[in-house]
């Protein structure tokens, strides 16, 4: 399979981003905890440079606790503030105000110095489509401040909103980057649904999963499914769609039915805590990140 995905409104929002970064002192970035790497858009780095830096690992009870821990070292490691959230349970959101104060606690101090009392910081919210950013920030307002849903481009434009006397959040739109110069990475982005389902083959995109599953938590789809294993992808569609009951007239099978199913329950979390990237080889994590930036020169 072949992955892309770039609408015309990206770049729009792009431009608005780099419009907008003058006005904020921090950028919170959120990343998707299953593919910590992938789901970091390597425009983000070249945007914020000079801005004070969170990391947020979101939907952190999808993927593997050991996992999460170690990309937590590997992005502190990096000079980022890290935290593991998640934004749908409200987990996490308790930290995420010290650790703001303490991203900008230079400028808080600047302003003391100056006698400037109270005036608020000001994060840019960013992050990839359907990484969850609208739902985290209205978790951490406590109301529902912005549109929420399980799939890429419900946020269009940039919207403020004031979480108290301290701190002022900017929501932006998810945006990926012209090019995949790996297609491992487009693989992860359309597994978590950051590509929209309907410009890709689900049944081959099922496919590369039940693959993975396979060969890094082997029995875990016989368990969920309640079917043998077998030699290869689509024979296990096939029993995912026969455990599932999902046929066409004339009792064939419905795989296409399946491959939906299949994906449905992995970004939900029914197929148990996956983490499809590990950062086990850091030196090959930035170079493959330097080529997505050159990617884009």
């Amino acid at each position: 399979m072949y992955f892309q995905w770039y609408p015309g409104h990206m770049t729009k929002a792009k431009r608005m981003m780099q419009e907008n970064m003058k006005l904020v002192d921090l950028v919170i970035e959120l990343v998707d905890a299953r593919i910590p790497f992938s789901s970091r858009n390597p425009d983000i780095d070249e945007l914020g440079r000079g801005k004070a830096r969170v990391v947020l690992l979101n939907k952190s009870d999808l993927a593997e606790e050991r996992w999460n821990d170690a990309w937590s070292r590997y992005f502190e490691e990096k000079g980022f503030l890290t935290v593991k959230v998640n934004s749908k349970k409200g987990s996490g959101m308790k930290a995420i105000q010290t650790v703001i104060g303490e991203a900008c606690k230079e400028k808080i101090e600047r302003d003391r110095k100056r006698g400037i009392l109270n005036r608020p910081v000001r994060a840019m919210v960013v992050g990839i489509p359907n990484v969850g950013k609208s739902t985290f920030i209205n978790a951490l307002a406590g109301k529902a401040c912005t549109k929420t849903g399980n799939k890429p481009g419900v946020t269009k434009g940039k919207q403020w909103i004031r979480l108290n006397r301290q701190v002022e959040l900017l929501d932006t739109p998810g945006i990926l980057w012209p090019k995949f110069e790996d297609q491992k990475v487009g693989l992860c982005l359309a597994l978590i649904g950051s590509i929209k389902d309907e410009i890709l083959n689900t049944e081959e995109l099922a496919m590369e999963l039940i693959q993975f599953m396979q060969e890094k938590y082997p029995g875990a789809l016989e368990e969920k499914y309640h079917m043998e294993a077998a030699d290869d992808s689509y024979e296990m569609l096939k029993g995912i769609a026969k455990s599932r009951h999902c046929l066409v007239r004339g009792n064939e099978l419905d795989v296409e039915k399946a491959a939906a199913l299949l994906l449905d329950d992995f970004r939900n979390g029914k197929l148990g805590r996956i983490t499809l990237e590990t950062c086990q080889n850091k030196d090959e994590n930035e170079r493959q990140l330097r080529g997505r930036e050159d990617g884009e020169a």
